[in-house]
């Protein structure tokens, strides 16, 4: 029988205030847009901290956390991650994309080029775990593991942007160089690469629009 305690925390308020709270975190997530172009001004690492925290904690199969975050702030580390990743991009502009996928990128303005990489102020490499491990070292099976990694990560990357940081998430393929780099063990894989700092001054995006609600949403 599972132990349960009294839930803490919660704040429930009255429906003219939970639809302007939903209006508002609305507004300001609507605000968040994927930044290729980084200042290298420093963050501090207390907001990191928080951050991952928060990421720290999604809702997971059985509770059981899948994940790491490595966050990397070391230039020489940064340089060796974006050297790789280059190569990986490089190949897969020149041979693994199919042309409909190179037309579909088109519009963002993308090429194997990523200084960003360096630029920014940080990089954080999310893993995911495909099973844990017991005290006495034998595995230990996680359940839904890419569902409950990229929940937290959707919360890592909204709780930068709430606290003012821009962030670009970075999906080289194959990502294995990422484990090597860090040092994660074989149970973990990577999972994503988010780059996060401030906007270079004059930064620019891509002209795209968000689907509209009737196109995502089905009420019944």
């Amino acid at each position: 029988m599972a132990e349960l305690v009294p839930l803490e925390g919660y704040r429930e308020y009255a429906p003219d205030e939970v639809t302007r709270r939903a209006v508002e975190f609305d507004e300001m997530v609507q605000r968040r847009r994927s930044v290729r172009q980084f200042s290298d001004r420093p963050v501090e690492r207390s907001a990191m901290e928080a951050c991952l925290r928060a990421a720290g904690s999604a809702p997971s199969g059985a509770n059981l956390q899948p994940w790491h975050f490595v966050a990397v702030s070391d230039p020489s580390v940064k340089r060796r991650i974006r050297e790789a990743a280059e190569a990986e991009e490089r190949a897969f502009y020149a041979r693994r994309a199919t042309a409909e996928w190179l037309a579909d990128l088109a519009p963002l303005g993308t090429d194997a080029d990523k200084p960003f990489l360096e630029t920014a102020p940080w990089l954080i490499a999310i893993f995911a775990a495909r099973h844990g491990l017991t005290a006495a070292g034998e595995p230990r099976k996680h359940y839904y593991v890419q569902e409950s990694v990229g929940i937290a990560a959707g919360l890592l990357i909204t709780a930068l942007h709430h606290s003012g940081l821009a962030t670009l998430t970075h999906t080289p393929s194959p990502m294995g160089f990422l484990s090597e780099i860090l040092g994660r063990p074989d149970n973990e894989r990577p999972f994503l690469l988010l780059v996060v700092g401030h906007p270079a001054d004059g930064a620019r995006v891509p002209d795209i629009q968000r689907k509209p609600l009737d196109q995502i949403a089905t009420f019944v």
